[in-house]
């Protein structure tokens, strides 16, 4: 045993003593080259060729790996056999199926049968990068035969992006992205968090003007259907919307029905959490195709008000800051400092035609305050007003909440006919008319009956506001003419002393008599 283990210690040493020599003797350079050859000769005799589909691809997700990847969710749960992984999302009623890191599934096409492996690896660390990496190199490698290369490959590829587009309209699974606190990346290098998509909202539930409602939902399915036209005209398959009116008149709900309608992921951008336009740029180019990218309140976001009331403002005062840089905020102390010009670029730039099929939504309570610029067509090529209750989306209401049918609206009861003819004058928003009807959505007399008070509530409220500005105007009008008020007051004061002596006169003559 003793001679055993001096043997092979001896061995050990010559190896080691050849190894030395052959680096002394043998360069890297020709020793990488010889590898090469090697590889290359196995590779020239092999039957198999290899593609590699990476999670990242430069600068943007890759969107034939999430294709892959849910053709492979939905073929690997009819695989006997192989080592799945189960996930399922918060609030999800979904569980997908998937293949564990490198682990291999074998699929059929057309009678070929390919080979895909699922390849996970550490990522070797950087000392500095302007975009940081998942910590995890992802990918997928796909193994055919050779001779089967220029017969499958490319029908096969569109087959599994068509097949991942019918799961994803099946599966109904959307998302409601948010954008990180400070712009910070999660593990996988993603500037957006997300949650499932649940809102109930639809278009036969939204309290609008049915018109007005149907103009859109044309509007978008002309847009979701356009993809051949937006490139015969030359321009980026986008479209912008925006919303505007009074708090509470449904713009939220709006945004939710149109995704709902159009089977969306929703992008929530909050711009106080933006600080450079830079860093606006990187957010839209990690957007996905097929989604809504929604900014709320835009006037109380960022200062983004009308250049041309500041520019006579500062006029008038002799100061105040140009007119041509309107930022969200001063850099020096860290906050956003986002310009008015990369907002226009976001929107209507040559960073807005980084994807495709994404629609830009907009909303705000006061539109008088927003830049001309920002609401030319091109960037919000669709106006959509918000107005208080009318009578045709209050229908809605009392269908939605109270349940009331066809015929109970033909019978105009005395009620709804007052109420019909108050609710123009009232001015309430959908969402204070939903509030009296949730109250009393078991008793539907009474709700009418509350409805009908607070109708004619807000309607006295208007219009004894209505006659004090019109007492003030007058006021006001007073103070800047004063002389015309002398004289209008003179008039008056002529007039009541011949109406006096006139009736001095009848009373002197009935005595005489």
């Amino acid at each position: 045993m003793k001679e055993f283990w001096s043997s092979v210690a001896s061995l050990l040493g010559v190896l080691a003593f050849c190894q030395s020599i052959l680096h002394a003797v043998f360069p890297p350079e020709l020793r990488f080259a010889v590898l090469k050859l090697f590889k290359r000769l196995f590779s020239s005799s092999s039957y198999y060729c290899y593609f590699d589909i990476t999670e990242i691809d430069g600068v943007n997700t890759n969107e034939l790996y999430n294709a892959v990847q849910l053709y492979l969710s939905s073929s690997a749960s009819s695989v006997a056999g192989s080592r799945l992984s189960l996930t399922r999302a918060l609030n999800s009623s979904f569980t997908t199926f998937g293949l564990s890191n490198n682990d291999s599934l074998v699929d059929t096409f057309h009678g070929v049968a390919v080979v895909w492996e699922h390849v996970v690896s550490q990522r070797q660390s950087q000392s500095f990068s302007w975009r940081p990496l998942p910590e995890e190199k992802r990918g997928f490698t796909l193994r055919l035969r050779k001779k089967d290369k220029h017969l499958i490959l490319n029908s096969y590829l569109d087959f599994i992006i068509d097949r991942a587009t019918e799961i994803r309209r099946k599966n109904q699974e959307r998302f409601l992205y948010t954008n990180s606190r400070g712009g910070s990346l999660d593990s996988r290098g993603h500037p957006w968090e997300s949650v499932p998509f649940k809102h109930p909202s639809t278009f036969d539930t939204l309290a609008m003007d049915p018109a007005m409602k149907t103009q859109i939902m044309e509007d978008l399915r002309d847009f979701s259907n356009g993809q051949a036209f937006y490139q015969k005209t030359g321009r980026a398959w986008k479209r912008g919307y925006l919303l505007y009116g009074p708090p509470g008149t449904g713009k939220s709900s709006m945004i939710a029905a149109m995704a709902n309608f159009l089977g969306y992921d929703v992008y929530d951008l909050e711009l106080t959490e933006v600080h450079t336009n830079s860093e606006l740029r990187k957010l839209l180019m990690k957007t996905s195709s097929k989604s809504i990218i929604v900014i709320e309140d835009i006037d109380c976001s960022i200062n983004l008000g009308n250049r041309k009331k500041t520019s006579s403002s500062a006029g008038g005062g002799g100061g105040g800051a140009p007119p041509n840089e309107m930022r969200g905020g001063a850099g020096e102390d860290g906050a956003n400092s986002i310009t008015l010009s990369g907002l226009l670029n976001f929107t209507d730039g040559l960073w807005s035609c980084c994807g495709s099929e994404r629609i830009f939504v907009f909303t705000t309570n006061h539109i008088e305050k927003l830049d001309p610029a920002l609401l030319r067509s091109g960037r919000m090529d669709m106006h959509v007003f918000m107005s208080y209750c009318t009578f045709p989306a209050l229908k809605i209401l009392l269908q939605n909440y109270l349940g009331f049918g066809d015929s109970d609206m033909e019978l105009k009861s005395p009620v709804l006919e007052e109420i019909e003819s108050v609710i123009d004058k009232a001015q309430m928003t959908p969402a204070d008319i939903s509030e009296v009807l949730i109250k009393n959505r078991r008793h539907k007399e009474k709700a009418m009956n509350e409805l009908l008070e607070a109708l004619r509530t807000e309607t006295r409220k208007k219009e004894k506001n209505s006659t004090e500005v019109e007492d003030e105007e007058q006021e006001k009008r007073a103070l800047e003419n004063p002389k015309q008020n002398c004289d209008d007051g003179e008039e008056f004061e002529e007039k009541s002393w011949k109406k006096e002596s006139s009736a001095e006169d009848d009373e002197d003559q009935e005595k005489l008599n």
